[in-house]
This record gives structure tokens, sequence and C-alpha cells, in this order.
């Protein structure tokens, strides 16, 4: 017994079941977490490792390079690079996807402990962290009001930070910008040289005498007590009362050679929000944790931190996640719900009555709460990508209700009875449903295993769309016929208006859709006047169709590529960069002068500024860089503004090319941004020498630069950073007793301070910091004349013992796989990255760059990825394309008729071609993914078609005649299913709504594909 007919016949149970999957349905809705992006990993770890006092050639030779040769052994790597900058490592290791990076970084911890007893004395332990974009701060928050910057730290440090941390959820949070409370001990040299005491001794006598020292337990009048000794000093008098030394000839005490006074540390990040004074707050989340229920979390705690703080300081929004999410998500339902509704009218309109559009739209809600179900126990999450697979299937689910239906109807019009008009009508169309659905959902296994990030990516979609298909299959074969055997009524005749009641014939709905239905008749005239003479002519029919596919070649130049499009997430980054070494003021200046420029730009809302650098995903390369200032620029929402992102980034690119004395970069709130994916156009020159590399990439960056398209155009040769080398006369110094640490230690506290202790005081602790007056860190001619005290009793000037050289020190070295290696790095705007690239590639393959014998170039970033992605699918494709044929081989037990029907396939890459050339867009990986989509999609009508032509032969007809009649009888659920898929579809294809980017060239190539193909499925099949 067939499922249409057992359903038939237990209506009540089919039902019951139904409304148990509604049930778990609503109840995996409720549980099912929310996200911008499916879960992916991210398959890099990062080796760092420090190296203090250490130039940047000389962390390649002793820690890089033994690293590296160590762990290009562990299983699983694909690639290994280094950076190596004066006093740190970072080698990255760069896993396939799919790999178990917890097991990779086991691995690369054993070949580090290998190699650890090779490492120099002066270096660090390696430290090994996974690169995860969970790293990243999910929300960014500003402290500000009208107080010093280090009360707001205090602020944010004691009342917000503790709070924030208590979220369910939240990791960490760091605290960014105001200065740090401090006791200073301002040491006059020329006292202590007249004392005949060294700096050191200063640092030291602080150390030693600010402790407290446990004696053990005293026994007295039957009581223990702990014994302590309290020596930390209770106030600053007490501090400067320390003795120093004693010698007959008195006593030497702190204050006599020094200032002891609390201040505040230099400023080495200023933080502002829309010009004010302000602290950061970076809140990351656990890994395991949902974006969007932590944001909840944190400002669900947000009112409550409020009341807690003083009234004049307030905490403000800069950045958060979850709202692209939830807009994003919100768009999908809006796009999808409008979809849902078109493709109802387009049911109605050839249905003529609501009884029989409900029985058909019923698909929809069950398809959909039941792929929930699957989504829940499957681990998925609702983000961008399943939910705009479900949106982009609503129209593809109803297809096999809408073949069972018109087949019921048909029967019904024939004069059957109810019951048996839904089950011989159902049983009939159910080898093709199944096969169609099978054909759908079988082109997405190539894209679930073929691996990469594009894999990565959409294998969550996959898993959606064939979970969907899948459910409207089943309701397809148990509900529609149920329904249909209980509320259609009875009709014959054609369009079954010929026996129908005089009354009935008045009503609203059939007076309304009069004119559609006259004008479908005389297109199905005109299709069987057509169908006929196209089987008197095919070789004209045939020379068209070769045409029309050879024409796609033709479009195909005019058809950017890239691999997925940049995101409006609503703020944008600007980056300015001085020229090494530059003062923390000259920064703040230049970025004064953007903070007054974007004051004119009617998209901004407001403006958080970071001066000094630091935060991203820089594992620890970051920290404060007095040269770096960046502005989060928050945009108002999407639909307050007629221009996107892209667009106020280039005025604002123009606004920033006026301000003289740095170097500005703008990027976006995307997965590029991130750190993800890399820039848009990423060159590597690789080779062994240095000085040859630096030539080669400044030779790249002027092609790069004159490519149309290009922007901030930049090598990795960054400028040197200007440095003051201190060479000691060791024989010289060893003359005075002078060892080369003391030399260095005087070194440091002079220009930098030294910390020797630290000073607890209501309730903080401070740091104590020794460090001689400032004139001594800014002037050589001053610095030279501090004197060091010599065991031998006298001061010794510095000079005396040590020479100053200026010299340029790199900032950096970086390796590839064991080979020095130079980047050249450069954004896109107003082409696609594939124009960009092609025109690069041409230039400097064409000879725009001589490379000497051991030097090469490769293109990296984003484009390799994408060029990854494309060699992926297209396979992918191809895959999908054989499965297809496979299913359809077995459904019709022949080889010769799904052929037949794969001629629907050229033309449906003409229909794709055709459609991104008219709407600009370019053809991207989400775009590819459609196009795999389509391969099971546009075989669907065929399948419908051919079979009804085989059961006709079987009936006996003539092959032409078979043809002749079923190619008529088959147009409605053809056009049926086509309009349904194509409008609901067509909202997602204007491109309206946040994260529309990635759903828009989806619909785009699939209703273009699906519109061509239906022709030559009509015309060409038969």
């Amino acid at each position: 017994m067939s499922l249409p007919t057992l359903s038939i016949r237990r209506p009540i149970a089919t039902l019951m079941v139904i409304a148990v999957i509604l049930l778990l349905g609503v109840v995996s809705f409720t549980r099912l977490p929310l996200d911008l992006f499916p879960e992916f990993d991210f398959p890099i770890a990062a080796v760092i490792t420090d190296y203090d006092g250490a130039a940047p050639a000389e962390v390649e030779n002793m820690l890089s390079r033994p690293l590296e040769e160590s762990l290009a052994t562990v299983q699983g790597l694909e690639n290994i690079s280094s950076i190596s900058q004066a006093e740190m490592s970072l080698v990255l290791l760069e896993f396939g996807f799919g790999t178990d990076l917890d097991m990779a970084t086991l691995d690369v911890r054993e070949q580090i402990d290998m190699v650890g007893g090779f490492l120099p004395d002066g270096a660090g332990d390696p430290m090994v962290i996974k690169a995860d974009p969970s790293l990243m701060p999910i929300v960014q928050l500003s402290l500000s009001g009208d107080r010093e910057d280090w009360e707001l730290r205090r602020i944010a440090e004691d009342i917000v930070e503790p709070r924030l941390e208590r979220v369910s959820g939240v990791a960490s949070v760091d605290v960014i910008g105001g200065r740090d409370r401090e006791v200073k001990v301002v040491v006059d040299p020329r006292l202590l040289g007249n004392y005949g005491i060294g700096l050191d001794e200063v640092s030291g006598a602080l150390g030693r005498e600010n402790y407290n020292i446990s004696a053990g337990s005293l026994e007295e009048g039957g009581r223990d007590y702990q014994l302590r000794a309290v020596g930390e000093f209770a106030s600053l008098e007490e501090m400067e009362n320390m003795v120093l030394a004693s010698n007959p000839g008195g006593t030497v005490l702190l204050r006599d050679v020094a200032e002891v006074k609390e201040g505040f540390r230099d400023a080495s990040r200023i933080n502002r929000f829309n010009g004010e004074t302000s602290i950061g707050l970076l809140i990351n989340k656990q890994a395991d944790a949902n974006t969007v229920l932590v944001s909840q979390g944190i400002w669900g705690a947000a009112d409550d931190i409020q009341r807690a703080l003083p009234e004049d300081v307030g905490m403000h929004k800069v950045m958060d996640q979850a709202d692209f999410i939830n807009e994003s998500i919100v768009a999908v339902y809006e796009m999808g719900g409008l979809g849902a509704l078109l493709a109802a009218l387009v049911l109605l309109l050839f249905l003529r009555r609501f009884r029989s559009t409900l029985v058909v739209l019923i698909a929809i809600p069950v398809s959909v709460v039941a792929t929930f179900v699957l989504m829940y126990f499957y681990g998925l999450t609702l983000n961008i990508i399943t939910l705009g697979g479900l949106a982009l299937g609503i129209g593809i689910m109803v297809d096999s209700s809408i073949v069972v239906l018109e087949n019921i109807y048909r029967f019904r019009q024939e004069g059957a009875g109810l019951e048996q008009a839904a089950g011989d009508g159902a049983n009939q169309v159910s080898g093709a449903i199944i096969a169609a659905t099978l054909t759908t959902v079988v082109v997405f296994l190539p894209v679930v295993f073929m691996g990469g990030f594009a894999s990565q990516i959409f294998e969550s979609m996959a898993l959606t769309v064939s979970f969907s298909l899948l459910a409207a299959l089943f309701v397809a074969l148990t509900v529609v016929p149920v329904l249909s055997s209980r509320l259609l009524v009875r009709v014959s005749g054609k369009d079954g208006e010929g026996e129908m009641h005089a009354a009935e014939q008045r009503r609203f709905l059939y007076r309304a859709t009069g004119g559609f239905h006259r004008g479908y008749r005389r297109l199905e005239n005109n299709y069987r006047r057509a169908l006929n003479w196209s089987l008197g002519h095919r070789l004209p029919v045939m020379v068209v169709f070769v045409l029309s596919f050879l024409g796609t070649f033709l479009l195909m130049p005019f058809i950017g590529a890239e691999f997925i499009p940049d995101f409006d997430e609503g703020y944008i980054t600007v980056r300015a960069e001085l020229p090494l070494g530059s003062a923390l003021e000259e920064t703040e200046y230049i970025a004064d002068q953007l903070q007054e420029r974007l004051e004119a730009v009617p998209e901004v809302e407001s403006v958080n500024m970071n001066i000094g650098g630091g935060g991203g995903m820089e594992f620890g390369f970051g920290g404060a860089q007095s040269h770096r200032a960046d502005l989060d620029i928050i945009l108002k929402d999407l639909a307050e503004r007629d221009r996107s992102a892209q667009e106020i980034g280039e005025e604002i690119r123009a606004l920033s090319s006026r301000i003289a004395g740095a170097e500005f970069s703008v990027s976006y709130g995307d997965m590029a941004a991130a750190g993800m994916t890399g820039a848009p156009v990423e060159i590597a020159v690789r080779g062994d020498d240095l000085t040859e590399l630096e030539r080669l990439a400044e030779e790249v960056a002027v092609v790069v630069r004159r490519v149309t398209g290009t922007r901030e155009v930049e090598t990795s040769f960054e400028e040197g950073r200007p440095e003051l080398q201190a060479y000691v006369d060791r024989d010289r110094a060893a003359d005075h007793g002078l060892a080369f640490g003391q030399v260095g230690g005087a070194l440091r506290t002079a220009v930098s301070g030294s910390t020797a202790t630290n000073y607890r005081t209501g309730g903080e602790e401070l740091d104590v910091r020794v460090l001689l007056p400032d004139e001594y860190s800014r002037s050589l001619a001053a610095l030279e004349e501090i004197t060091l005290h010599s065991p031998y009793g006298y001061a010794v000037p510095l000079k005396e013992v040590t020479t100053f050289q200026e010299e340029i020190a790199p900032v950096s070295i970086n390796r590839y796989n064991q080979v020095r290696s130079a980047s050249v790095e450069a954004q896109v705007v107003g082409r696609t990255q594939g124009e960009v690239m092609e025109d690069i590639i041409a230039e400097l393959e064409g000879g725009g760059v001589q490379l000497p014998e051991g030097y090469n170039i490769d293109y990296e970033g984003e484009f390799q990825m994408m060029e990854d992605a494309f060699d992926d699918l297209a396979l992918a494709l191809l895959l999908a394309i054989f499965l297809v044929y496979m299913i359809m081989a077995a459904q019709f037990e022949s080889l010769l008729h799904p052929f037949i029907i794969m001629f629907a396939l050229p033309q449906t890459f003409t229909g794709v071609a055709l459609a991104l050339f008219l709407t600009g867009r370019s053809l991207s990986v989400p775009a590819f993914i459609g196009v795999i989509m389509l391969a099971g999609i546009v075989v669907n009508n065929g399948i419908v078609l051919v079979d009804y032509v085989n059961k006709l032969r079987e009936m006996g007809r003539g092959c032409r005649e078979a043809v002749l009649e079923a190619g008529p009888v088959r147009l409605r659920p053809i056009m049926m299913t086509t309009l349904t898929t194509v409008l609901a579809m067509f909202p997602m294809a204007l491109g309206f709504g946040s994260g529309a980017e990635l759903r828009t060239p989806m619909a785009t190539v699939v209703i273009g594909g699906l519109l061509f193909s239906t022709l030559v499925t009509l015309i060409v099949v038969p």
C-alpha cells in the first residue's frame, strides 16, 4: 500500500503525526540559538615567543627558524609562516579545514618541547594559542564623563568590569585607555653622585625594605600568636625617610636624593567617544557561548551598572555584533514571509479556490517547522545562512504539493470521487516528485563533503534546505492527499467551470481571476501550436538552442568575480598610521583632524577613537603603538541612510587623503576586517635577500597602484623605526668595576623608569617607579651625563663607558614555508576583486616586474580563497550533475531519458549569466552555490513532463501524440512551480535588509537560471 493511499485511509493518524511534528518544531525553534554565521573551524594556530632585547634578525635566526624547522613535521600542516620583530617571534601554523585543532596543538607543543632546550637563554617559553574568530570582541563599550581619564579607568575597573565578567558567557573584559596611578621616585643623579650611591641601589633598597616577614608563631599566656614583622610602607612620608646608606659621615635618606610623589604613568593610549575623553571596554565571549544570548545578558546588566555609576558618567555602545545578527535574521523572516505571500498569490490565481490554495500552502509551515526539529538534533543554529536557505527554499517547498494537487484536481475534473481522485492522483505522480526532490537534495552532498572554507560556511545551508525539501515531500505524499480528499469540491469541465453553479461563477475570486485565466488559456493554445511547430522544425530549434548557449561565453567577460560580497554592518574602521617613532601627541593631532572632518558626513552617528593602537586579532603583536590611531565610525541604521558603508567609506578616504602626515586605511565590519579572509589583493614575493625583496615588493606595489580600483596599496616593508643603539665598552667598564647589566639597567631607569616595588593605599596597589627627571629622557646630552656608581667608591659618567649610534631598525622579517617573504596588500573599490586581480596578474606576468633567479610571486588572501573555493565548487557542480543524472536514470530505468532532460542545464547557465549581467552583480561563492542548487531544481520540470510522456506511451499513444498531449497538460504545474519559486525568491533578489549581500546573489542566479531553463524544458526537451 502506497503512502498516499495509507494516509487517505488513516487521516486521523496522519494528522496526529503532523501535529506531533509541529509541536516538536515549535519547541526546537525556541531552543535553537541565534548567530550571524554557522560555527566553523578556523584551522590556524600561533606560537608566540618573547626574546627580551633581541633585534628582528636575531629573533629570526635564534627563534623563528628553529621553531619552523621543528614544527614543519606536524601532521596535517599545510603552510607555516613567521613574523620576527624586535623581542618577539610569531609562528603561524595553517592546517587543512576539518583538522582537529585540539589534537594538532598537542602535537605542536610536543615538537616545541623537543626543540626547547636549543632556544636561547633569554627567550621566554613559547605560548601556543588557537586562532579563533571568537577572540574578536562581540561588544565594545565606551565609558565617558566629565572626569579625568584615570578616574574613568578606576571606575571601569572597579565597577563596570567585575559586573560584566559575571554575565553568563562572557570570557573577559579588556579595559583600554586611561592613565594608571603610581608612586614616582624622581631621583636627582647629581645628588646620587655626591653621596656615592648608584641608581640600582635606590631600586634595590626600596625592594628590600617594603615587605612583611612572617616570623612564625609565639605562645604567651595560653594563646598562640602568629608573629609577623611589618615592613611595608604605611605612607609616602615613611618611604621618603627610608635609609639609603649609612657611613661615618652620616645617614642618607631617600628624600635627600629623590622626590617621592603620587602621579600617573604617561599615557600610552588615548580613548575618546564623540570627542570626549573615554575608556574603552572590549568584551569577549566564551568560545562555546552564543553571541546573541551573551549580548542580551550584557545589556540586561547594563541598567544595573549604570545605576551604580556616578551621575556624571555614562556608558555608551560602540559596537555590538548581535545588532547585525538580529537585523539580518529579521530581514530573512520578512523576505521569507513576503516570498510566501507572493507564492500564495500565484497559487490562488491558478487554482482560483481558497481551499485548494490552503492545501498547498500548508506545506510551507509544516516543512519549515519540521526542519527546525532536524536542525536542533543535528546541532545547527539559526543564522543568516540557515535561515537564508529556508527562505530561498520556500518556493521549492510547495513544488511537490503543487504537482500532487494539480494531478488530483485533474482527476476530479474527469469525474473521479474525492478519495479516488486523491489516491490515484497522488500515486500517479509520486515517483516523479520523489525523483524531483531527490535531484534537488542530492546536489548538496558534494557541497557538504568537498571541504574548504566555502563548505564550512554553506554546509549548514545545504543541510537545512535538504531537511526542508524532504519534509515538504512527506507533506505532499501524506497531508495533501488527506486534505484534498476532504476539502476539494466536485468539478468537471475545463478549469472546473463546466458544471459549476451560476452563483459560484459570480463569486468575487472567479471574477477577479477571470482575466488571468483567459490569458493563461491563450498562452496554453499558443504553447500547443509552438510545440507542434518545434517538433516539425527540430533543426532551427536546436540551432537557436546552441547559439543562445554560446552567448553565455560572450557575457562572461562582463561579469566580475569576488569571494564573498562585503557586508554593510553599519560601522567603518579607519586606521591612521604616522611614521614609526611618532609621538602620541602627533598621532592625536592627526586623529582630531579626521574627527572634525567626519562631522560633515551625515550618515555618521558616533565616532570612537583609540589613539595608540592595540586590540583586534593581533596575537599579542599589537600593544601600545604611539604612531597609530583607530577610529570606529558607527553609522546610522541602514533604513535611515541612502548610501552603503562602502560608498561612505569612499568619501572618508577622500576626506582623509587631504590630511598630511599620515597614511589612512578604511575597512568595514566584515570577515576581512576580522582577519578571516585576508586582504582583497594580497601578493607575496619570496626569496632570500631582504634588500632584494624590498625592491621587488616596491616594484609590485607600483604595478598594483596603476590598476584601476585599487586603494591603500602597502608593502610589508614598513619604514624602519629610528633607534639609538648604546654600545658599552666592556673593557673600560670592567676597569671601573661595572658590568653590562648595570649600564643597561641605568639606561632603562633613566628613560622609562623601573618598577622597584608596590605601595598599598586605600585598597589599591600602586607601582613604585624609580626614574630620573624628564630632561634625561628627552635629551641625549643630558642622558650621557648621568653617573654610574663604581664599587671602587667613585662616580663614572655614562659617556665614559658608552657610545651612542643612530640606526634605522627593521620592523619585522616575514617568512613563508621557511623562505623569506614580502607582501603587497590593497583594498578594492568600484570594481570586483576578480577584475582587479586579472589586470594585476596580466601586468606582472607581462613583464611588469623582472624576477631574479630564486624569487617568485604568489597570489594570496581573498583571491586565493576565491580560486580555491571556485575550484571546489566547480568539482561539486560536476558531481552534483552526475548524481542528478543517476537519480533520474534510476527513476526512468533509462539512460536516454535523463540525457534528454539534461538539455535544460546549458540554458540554465545562460540564464545565470544574463541575470548577473543585467543586475550588475558578480559571480561569488554564494552565487556559485545558487548555480549548484539550480542543477537539482531545473530538471524537476523535465522530470514531471517526461514522466507523463512515458505514462501516455504506456497507454498506447504514439511518441509525437504523447508529447503534444503531455506538454499542455503539464504546462500548468510547470508554470505554477516555476512562478512560485521565482516569486518566493524575488524579494531576496532585490537586496533589501541587513545581510542581503549573502542572500541576493543566490536568489538572482536561481531566478535567472530557472526562468531560462523552463523555456528550454517546454520546447527543447519535448
